[in-house]
């Protein structure tokens, strides 16, 4: 989750977010070095004494102008376009969880286990633990095991909400009437934070989720107490 003062991306944890955050990388890279060169040639026209009373045009340099951006995009483009494939990739999931927005707390099913269901609020402040996360933390957490294959369906009941975990590179929009779907793969346990990044009404602020990502052997024995 993020901290104070941690101006980057968070720490991935999973493929997907890795490749994520390459890209932002790369494109960045490819910004500053547009920033400096632009930056450069307006400062030196502050100094450029020259004069030319014969220039008429220069069409050398304006395919020079004209084909080089379109080099850049196209290493910008590219790498893109890969990643929306990679991401919209559904490979043999082993989970099928899924997850129900309302105003203003989340609803999840897990139909592959004799339908296991229940609901996840926001712990309030006043009841929090001390080593508790304000506005972060549930009241029942969403188990999933790590090293797994896991598809979502996203949906709502009122309004459009969006479900949303950064660290795993997950943001699923849930609209009524409609099934979305994506999946991840979480390559480490941990807890990892997330909220509704779509304003959802008066207490959107106030519908966290919260991943506990567990080995397999310990997500199997979840499942098998709930089932009892």
């Amino acid at each position: 989750m993020s901290t104070w003062a941690n101006l980057g991306l968070q720490d991935s944890a999973s493929p997907l977010m890795e490749q994520l955050i390459f890209f932002h990388d790369h494109a960045l890279l490819i910004l500053v070095m547009i920033t400096v060169l632009v930056g450069y040639l307006m400062f030196m026209l502050f100094f450029n004494n020259y004069v030319n009373r014969f220039l008429l045009h220069g069409q050398l340099i304006e395919m020079i102008w004209t084909i080089l951006p379109a080099i850049i995009l196209l290493f910008i483009a590219l790498p893109s376009l890969r990643l929306l494939y990679l991401l919209d990739e559904i490979n043999e999931p082993s989970v099928t969880l899924k997850s129900i927005g309302h105003q203003w707390y989340w609803s999840y099913e897990y139909s592959d286990f004799n339908n296991i269901e229940y609901d996840s609020y926001m712990i309030p402040t006043n009841e929090l633990s001390i080593d508790g996360f304000r506005l972060l933390d549930v009241d029942n957490r969403v188990i999933l095991p790590m090293n797994s294959q896991i598809r979502i369906l996203v949906t709502a009941a009122d309004v459009i909400h969006s479900w949303t975990i950064p660290a795993l590179g997950v943001k699923v929009d849930g609209t009524p009437g409609r099934l979305n779907q994506t999946n991840f793969f979480i390559n480490r346990p941990g807890l990892f934070y997330g909220q509704c990044s779509e304003i959802c009404g008066a207490n959107h602020s106030f519908m966290p989720i919260v991943i506990e990502s567990v080995p397999v052997n310990h997500f199997i024995k979840w499942i098998s107490s709930n089932n009892s």
